[in-house]
């Protein structure tokens, strides 16, 4: 059984590193032949250039299929022991080989750069050894898989990208999830407030009704002030005051 946890798997994460450096390293390598099928010398300032960036992401990338060569040594004698199965160990086996197919390619194309420019031409290989043309990477060939041994790999591999775009799908729908969540929130905590809302503006309507009421009896109370006023003008300035109190006590009340 294949691991789907890359946090615990140091192969798969090594493997991912290796293909990202991968898909960086070809576009180099094909810029360094479009250089060098455009000029005629070995000093060619953009041909050096291009080859030592070739050769530095080529030493990067050989440093890490190392690490997924040991891997694979250390895991093939045992697969039950790592929780792997034999399909998931072709698999492994098969991604080195071909990986390391790749970069030796890669090289052989730089040592034949080495070669046409070297003087007195018929050293061969041997003359990029210096110039750090050869690998110290095992032979590819050495994992080379037996006819049926990776029977079922590619279907194991799809099973291990379903699993992981099952993975990515469930905590799409978690985080939708507390969204969907802090948006009924605050859906709630503005229902709360239109209702409070809508009691102030009920209260305001009473508060105004009663003030209107009592605005209403004093007016009356006055009326009726000014015009006992005048009727018991003459019994002086005491049944005024009376008649004063009297109509205003009963527009209060």
């Amino acid at each position: 059984m294949m691991s789907s946890n890359t946090e615990e798997d140091p192969f798969l994460q090594v493997q991912q590193d290796v293909l990202a450096q991968l898909s960086s390293t070809r576009p180099l390598f094909s810029s360094y032949l479009r250089i060098r099928s455009l000029t005629n010398t070995a000093t060619s300032p953009e041909l050096a250039s291009a080859r030592s960036d070739l050769e530095s992401a080529l030493s990067s990338l050989g440093e890490d299929l190392a690490d997924l060569v040991e891997s694979v040594r250390a895991v093939e004698s045992d697969p039950s022991q790592f929780g792997l199965d034999a399909g998931e160990v072709a698999r492994r086996k098969r991604l080195v080989q071909e990986v390391g197919g790749e970069i030796e390619d890669m090289r052989d194309e730089l040592a034949k750069r080495i070669d046409s420019s070297a003087a007195g031409a018929g050293k061969g290989k041997g003359s990029s050894s210096g110039a750090g043309g050869t690998s110290d990477l095992p032979d590819p060939n050495a994992f080379a898989i037996a006819d049926g041994e990776g029977e079922g790999d590619d279907d194991d591999y799809a099973a291990f990208e379903q699993q992981q775009q099952v993975q990515m799908m469930r905590e799409q729908d978690q985080h939708l999830d507390g969204v969907f969540q802090t948006v009924g929130n605050l859906r709630r905590q503005a229902d709360d407030m239109g209702r409070e809302l809508e009691e102030q503006r009920e209260m305001l309507e009473v508060t105004d009704n009663l003030a209107d009421r009592v605005g209403g009896r004093l007016q009356t109370g006055m009326q009726k002030l000014h015009q006992g006023a005048w009727h018991s003008f003459g019994d002086g300035n005491l049944s005024l005051h009376r008649a004063e109190f009297t109509l205003v006590s009963g527009a209060l009340d």
